[in-house]
């Protein structure tokens, strides 16, 4: 009885502690609160593969333009993090449209933070 008890007690405090499991990879249809109020690039409503892999690339090597560039590097406004947000997001776009593979996920982070370095650098 007392292990009985035990394991019951245990399971209770697991999941007091641990809460409720979620997958790792979910995936989250909101817009990110830091995108919110800024206008994002709508790389989603182009269906050609070609076009939207040649536009990705084009926004991923001036993120990277501008994350090498020392001007924003110790510049006191967050160019260089939304760059490299933006060089991080475009690279993972990037990557899934050299296979065809359309992750909207990827899009909306890159257009995101693209559209938050360019406000930034104004």
């Amino acid at each position: 009885m007392n292990r009985l008890a035990g394991a019951v007690a245990i399971a209770v405090l697991q999941g007091l502690v641990a809460g409720p499991v979620m997958a790792a990879d979910a995936i989250v249809a909101e817009t990110p609160p830091y995108c919110e109020g800024h206008e994002s690039i709508a790389l989603n409503l182009e269906d050609n593969i070609a076009t939207l892999k040649d536009e990705v690339g084009r926004l991923m090597d001036e993120a990277i333009a501008v994350s090498n560039d020392q001007h924003w590097i110790y510049s006191s406004r967050p160019v260089f993090v939304w760059a490299n947000e933006a060089k991080y997001s475009c690279g993972k776009a990037y990557g899934y449209l050299k296979t065809s593979y359309k992750d909207q996920q990827n899009l909306d982070n890159c257009g995101c933070a693209y559209a938050r370095m360019q406000s930034f650098m104004q």
